[in-house]
């Protein structure tokens, strides 16, 4: 069974503000077209992150989205999108996870399509998107094993933080993705759209 994650848990340093409740021109805010475009999956989605903001925001869309809908405030300590891989893993043992990242506001639901039919060949393997020159790890498919929660345990209690220094470990594969969809949104020079967000109803869905 697979299960969407949308990670949201950032402070959003470099842009200067929330980058999930930056108004999307599709509708919105980058966190509801990242739900909605998960949505288009018609698979379980849950949304991680440690701001209450975004947590409510999302349960305003529980209903409308159409997927079950699960909103997990991570608790401390927060030591990056590593830690929170482990705690979804452990939420969701049954489940692979497909992992996106809420500061990619290109991504379009034909590109998920795309790096799930990969995933699909072998569903024991890592899927990684890959935009043609390196990997982007924060969007990809995660098999969810015994064997693997155990590894990322005992590699995070010797204190390592990066997702990609585990992945150096395991057996991935990229998925080339079209590179413009997957350019990650830091700071504000990187996102011309900005105004009002638009109601965050099914208006604003795809």
């Amino acid at each position: 069974m697979l299960r969407s994650c949308l990670l949201s848990g950032g402070d959003s340093r470099r842009m200067g503000r929330d980058k999930a409740l930056l108004p999307h021109p599709a509708g919105g805010t980058w966190l509801e077209q990242g739900l909605w475009r998960l949505a288009d999956l018609d698979q379980p989605i849950t949304l991680c992150s440690r701001h209450a903001s975004h947590l409510a925001l999302a349960a305003g869309l529980a209903q409308p989205l159409g997927v079950p809908l699960e909103c997990f405030g991570e608790p401390p300590p927060w030591h990056g999108p590593l830690q929170a891989l482990a705690r979804l893993m452990h939420r969701h043992p049954e489940e692979t996870l497909l992992l996106m990242p809420v500061d990619m506001p290109w991504l379009e639901t034909q590109s998920l399509r795309q790096l799930l039919a990969a995933a699909d060949q072998h569903p024991h393997q890592f899927w990684l998107a890959h935009d043609g020159q390196r990997l982007q790890p924060l969007l990809g498919v995660y098999p969810n094993t015994p064997t693997l929660r155990r590894d990322l345990e005992g590699w995070l209690a010797l204190g390592h933080r990066r997702l990609q220094g585990w992945l150096d470990r395991q057996p991935v594969l990229p998925v080339k993705l079209e590179p413009s969809q997957l350019r990650n949104c830091n700071h504000p020079h990187d996102w011309p759209h900005d105004g009002p967000a638009a109601r965050p109803d099914k208006a604003a869905g795809p």
